[in-house]
């Protein structure tokens, strides 16, 4: 890659799941054969945020929360240390709208699949569909390794 060239930057979405820690997995060889840079975007929410009837939260306390969460994640998938240049985005809102907006400019974007059924699917909508038919890029569904996958 000429140094006059923009790096490529491979978005994806983290989420605690094991599918999204293969995705980021992923995503992380693929920028490494690339040149380009992983973006980890972790979104979390407030219920009281979404109207959420319960007792009041403090959104202070969520978003500590969510950074922990965000931090066990990234240690899970990369155990001592992270890939150089990741960069990591932590995101209050909705799923799906974080990262088809992560997508404006992007070369990829990245998600895991959590494997519902059809029917939740078409009842409850996925992330990873959604992303799949509004993102601004191509889009790299990946799924949950399984013992038998072989290791990178």
């Amino acid at each position: 890659m000429q140094p006059s060239e923009p790096t490529a930057r491979v978005v994806v979405g983290v989420d605690g799941s094991p599918s999204s820690y293969a995705a980021l997995r992923w995503a992380d060889r693929y920028a490494r054969a690339v040149g380009g840079v992983v973006e980890a975007v972790h979104v979390w929410d407030t219920p009281s945020a979404v109207g959420f009837a319960g007792p009041a939260i403090d959104p202070d306390f969520d978003l500590e929360q969510a950074r922990e969460r965000f931090a066990a994640e990234l240690e899970a998938t990369f155990p001592g240390e992270r890939p150089p240049g990741l960069k990591e985005i932590l995101v209050e809102g909705d799923p799906s709208e974080t990262l088809i907006r992560a997508s404006q400019g992007a070369e990829l974007l990245v998600v895991g699949r959590r494997g519902r059924g059809a029917f939740a699917r078409a009842m409850l909508g996925s992330v990873s569909q959604r992303c799949a038919q509004h993102a601004a890029c191509p889009v790299v569904v990946v799924r949950q390794e399984t013992e038998s996958d072989p290791v990178h």
